[in-house]
């Protein structure tokens, strides 16, 4: 294979599967250097769920323990719960893993359906949107700032701070856009000491207030791991749904057969999300390093070694999906990775799946002869995530 091919060419940002397909077909796990630092490709389900689970290869900062310019992003990276290995990730998740369970969550399915439905009326009798600027990004805002006891006002902010952010972890990054992330998590970390402080004063029944709260029992979280919480939270609560719900309205409106099928049976749209997940990742990309020599399926990997596992390639492993290349909203079984595997599986993945599938369904119910206003649409220029620049439609 060439060696030269780079994961961010206009091509490869359109459609990463045939690239997929075809390190796939040489080997599931592949040793390459598409990246800055070579390291071994995963794009095979077995090789890429084992990994996921195997606790020696462990997370790691994005951004160089020794980088000294870009050291206000490296310093919350450091603390937030997605890079840290046990017992530290243990200890962090424990502190927000019963904010996140389905019964938790389920108290917030009238609210997400409420915001919804407003957004849809906004665009009623305009009879078009950009489904992501006018409906996944205020939806998904609206609801972690509910959560989190941010004001509505400030939502806005969540959309700038995630397009910021987003780019500094992705292995597309440039130095300008670490220079940029860098002055954002400045402005992050201003933005939730205040708030912190007034909760602490003034507690109120949201997340802030009940982090606050643990924290002066027993266990406490330090100021600089609320801070990263806090904004962890924020970006990745907000990132990933709204792409999720993007994407699925992208795959439904190419696929108009298995469309009509799901209008035709609304039951069908926790197997539709899930089809969506596995089909159009918005996770495409997690790193790990082996933190000991490890062999895997014959495969000898060494201590140190970076491992790259594509999760957008597993989900269309023909090993384990029949028809991987074919969008079907009744695949079952459906065992995608999406959210990741292991100790690391996605805290938020319940709240994921419970705001696309409203997003969805309050779509169908309010809308007919839905279809795309654009034959081209466009990817953002990201390797580790699947996210449309905007997604036009009209309708009825």
């Amino acid at each position: 294979m060439n060696q030269s091919v780079t994961l961010t060419t206009p091509d490869f940002v359109k459609n990463p599967y045939p690239f997929y397909d075809e390190i796939r077909s040489i080997q599931p796990i592949y040793k390459g250097n598409f990246f800055k630092y070579p390291g071994w490709y995963v794009t095979g389900y077995e090789e890429a769920s084992l990994i996921l689970k195997d606790i020696r290869f462990q997370n790691r900062v994005p951004i160089p323990e020794t980088t000294k310019k870009y050291e206000n992003l490296k310093n919350v990276q450091n603390k937030m719960m997605l890079y840290q290995n046990p017992p530290d990730h243990t200890r962090l998740r424990a502190f927000v893993r019963e904010r996140f369970t389905f019964r938790a969550l389920e108290q917030y399915r009238p609210i997400i359906e409420e915001i919804a439905l407003v957004l849809l009326q906004k665009v009623k009798d305009q009879k078009k949107m950009n489904v992501i600027s006018e409906f996944s990004f205020p939806l998904a805002s609206l609801v972690i700032a509910k959560m989190l006891g941010v004001p509505e006002e400030d939502k806005d902010l969540f959309r700038e701070w995630a397009l910021t952010l987003i780019k500094t972890i992705d292995l597309t990054r440039s130095r300008q856009s670490l220079v940029k992330g860098n002055d954002t998590i400045m402005a992050m970390r201003t933005y939730f000491k205040e708030l912190i402080a007034k909760r602490s004063q003034h507690p109120k029944e949201d997340m802030i207030s009940l982090l606050v709260a643990e924290g002066q029992n027993g266990d406490k979280l330090t100021e600089e791991e609320l801070l990263s919480t806090c904004i962890l939270l924020v970006i990745a609560g907000h990132e990933t749904t709204v792409n999720l719900i993007s994407n699925s309205v992208y795959c439904l409106l190419t696929n108009p057969t298995e469309f009509h099928k799901l209008i035709e049976n609304p039951s069908l749209i926790e197997s539709t999300i899930e089809e969506c997940l596995r089909y159009e990742s918005s996770t495409q990309m997690t790193a790990r390093i082996a933190s000991e020599n490890v062999s895997l399926n014959q495969t000898e990997i060494k201590k140190g070694d970076h491992v790259y596992v594509f999760m957008g390639a597993a989900n269309r492993d023909p090993k384990q999906f029949a028809n991987a290349n074919v969008f079907d909203i009744t695949r079952n079984p459906n065992p995608h990775l999406s959210f990741g595997a292991g100790i690391h599986f996605c805290l938020g993945a319940i709240l994921s799946r419970m705001e696309a599938q409203i997003a969805i369904q309050t779509l169908l119910q309010n809308t007919v002869n839905l279809r795309l206003d654009t034959d081209d649409v466009q990817w953002r220029n990201l390797t580790g995530f699947r996210a449309l620049e905007e997604l036009p439609i009209s309708f009825s």
